[in-house]
Parts: structure tokens; C-alpha cells; sequence
């Protein structure tokens, strides 16, 4: 189905990741061209990315290209936006994590910090359209009230580096909108699983660990929640928000509906069809105790709405992870 508004060449970054390289895809359905940025970085296997990106340029042949570029190369990133003259960008690219930004501050800092700069300062230096930032659930902290709104966010105390950055992010995106004027949406994702979800993370983890035979590790108690969200159901918001972006926002793009680890683990097994053992382990520094998203303002603004049941999403990463997991070892 093609957007109502005209096709345009939109530049993505981290496009050869998870969400960035389903994003693309999505453009690419929508008639737009897409040009890729990735530093192909080493936080897990440069293959993975790889295959990804071959999946996103059999979708888009010609309206698809990927440069291999690190976003805090000043240089580059102008010269990749000076080329392609974007209508907008959408800043997926970033060091992800909780646990390993705290492990590696500093880095996390240049790359989700310094780099939304570089790109940001490119993107007002060649007069680019929008600009559309991914940044997370985690700026909310261990907060008591939910669901998390992005009003009562706006104060939030992020508990670990990774969600440090990417609050500071929203803020620099502000800054550039006040200076600037440079419309600006941000986007805070609630735990976007989905077919080429990363290894390293749970959903994933888990279900090559019971698919093999093996123990998962299992933090705290289970009680612990998540608002899992589906990638597809991501991308729609995220596609959603391009024609509107006209201002600086922020949107929370969650499924306003938590579930606890334990709930998620009887999920999976039932999904994958084999019991799961456990691996108890304590709760580990920096993760929240609960994740759940007011999606009110993206409802009523972007006409935001999440499809996709965990028990579905859930169905199509098994089945997703049966005929290409072995690929992503």
C-alpha cells in the first residue's frame, strides 16, 4: 500500500540492525527509497547484520542502498546526507543495552550521544526535513506510576548509562528544534521483538537455549515485566509519524500491556512447543522492574495502534527462528 503522501528518499541509520533494518523494509513497501548507514559494529557478529541487509535489499532492489559509515564520523555523515539529499531521517543507530553500557559508559556516551550530534548537525547543515530518534523505554527508570506517560516522564532518572544517553538524546533533539527549528520526533520503544531480534536478547536467547536442550538464565523472581512489543507494530508508528512530524515530540510506542518474565517464559515454551529449564540467577544492576507504555498521545496523534498479541508474536519468531536461527550463530 503506498503512503498518501509522495514517495521520498528517507535516510536510515542503523538500518543493517533490528529494527532499523525492518524500518527499511517498511519504507521500501511504501514506495520510498531508502539509503542505509551502518558501521556494521562488533556488539555482536557483523554476519547477522549482514543477512539482514540482504533481506532489505531483496525487498527494495534499486531504491536500496547501504553505506557502511559510523555516525560519529563527522565527515562522513555530511557527506552521505550532502549526497543523497534526504527528505528525512530516521537516527535508529545507537549502542543498545543496559548491561553493557555499564560495563563501557564512555563509549555508550560518543556513540549515542556524540554521534546523534554529528548527525544532527548534518541534517540542519544540508536542510533535511525531519529528523525521527529511536529512543527507549529505559529513560523512565524504576518508576512506581504506570503506565509510563510522557508527560510524567519528563523528569524521569534513567538507572543505567544506556538509558542516560538516550534521554540526553531527547534533549539534544530539543535543543536542535528550538535553535533550528528541525521538527523532531522521538520515539521511546517498549521491547520490540520479532524475526531478526538480536541474539543477545532475551526472546531470542531464550529460544535457542530450549530449542537446544538448554538451561535459560532466569534474573530475580520472575515477576518482573515487560511491554513486549511487536517490530511490526514499531514500524507502523514509526511510518505513521513521517508525514506528521512538524514539531518536536515526544511518543511513547509501546502495547500498553505488561507482561511478568514468568508469563513471557510460558509463552515461549508453549510457542516452541518444549519445556523449559531454569537457571535461577539474582536481578542484575540497572534493569527496571517494570516496563509499560501510556500510548494515548501516539493513539490520538499518529493513529498508533499495536495489532500484534504476544501468544501471535511470539508464533511468528518461532517460526521465523526455525527456518533462519541456524544463520545467526
Amino acid at each position: 500500500m503506498m503512503v498518501s503522501m509522495p514517495a521520498k528518499t528517507i535516510l536510515v541509520t542503523g538500518a543493517a540492525g533490528f529494527i532499523g533494518s525492518h524500518l527499511a523494509e517498511a519504507l521500501l513497501a511504501e514506495g520510498h527509497t531508502v539509503v542505509a548507514v551502518d558501521n556494521f559494529c562488533d556488539f555482536y557478529e557483523r554476519k547477522w547484520k549482514e543477512l539482514n541487509v540482504q533481506s532489505v535489499a531483496r525487498a527494495g532492489g534499486s531504491r536500496f542502498s547501504i553505506e557502511e559509515i559510523d555516525i560519529c564520523d563527522a565527515a562522513k555523515i555530511d557527506g552521505i546526507i550532502e549526497k543523497t539529499k534526504p527528505s528525512a531521517i530516521y537516527h535508529i543507530a545507537g549502542m543498545a543495552g543496559v548491561r553493557p553500557s555499564i560495563e563501557q559508559p564512555a563509549y555508550y556516551a560518543r556513540v549515542n550521544v556524540e554521534g546523534t550530534m554529528q548527525v544532527l548537525q548534518a541534517t540542519v547543515r544540508h536542510k533535511v526535513d525531519k529528523f525521527l530518534f529511536a529512543s527507549s523505554s529505559s529513560v523512565y527508570g524504576n518508576r512506581k506510576e504506570i503506565p509510563f506517560s510522557e508527560e510524567s516522564g519528563a523528569n524521569a532518572e534513567p538507572i543505567s548509562p544506556y538509558a542516560a544517553t538516550k534521554r540526553a538524546g531527547e534533549l539534544i533533539c530539543y535543543t536542535y528544534w528550538h535553535l533550528y527549528r528541525l521538527p523532531c520526533f522521538c520515539f521511546r520503544f517498549f521491547t520490540v521483538y520479532g524475526p531478526r531480534l538480536r541474539p543477545d536478547l532475551a526472546i531470542h536467547k531464550f529460544t535457542r537455549l530450549i530449542t537446544s536442550g538448554q538451561a535459560i538464565p532466569f534474573f530475580g523472581d520472575g515477576s518482573t515485566s515487560r511491554d513486549y512489543t511487536y517490530v511490526d507494530d514499531i514500524c507502523a508508528g514509526l511510518l505513521a509519524a513521517l508525514q506528521k512530524c512538524d514539531r518536536y515530540r515526544i511518543y511513547n510506542l509501546g502495547n500498553n500491556s505488561p507482561v511478568s518474565l514468568n508469563e513471557m517464559v510460558a509463552a515461549l515454551e508453549k510457542a516452541i512447543g518444549q519445556k523449559v529449564k531454569l537457571d535461577k540467577k539474582p536481578m542484575q544492576p540497572g534493569d527496571v522492574e517494570m516496563t509499560c507504555a501510556d500510548i494515548t498521545r501516539a493513539g490520538e496523534e499518529l493513529g498508533y495502534l499495536p495489532k500484534v498479541t504476544l501468544a501471535q508474536g511470539l508464533d511468528r519468531f518461532v517460526k521465523w527462528f526455525r527456518e533462519f536461527g541456524h544463520l545467526y550463530k
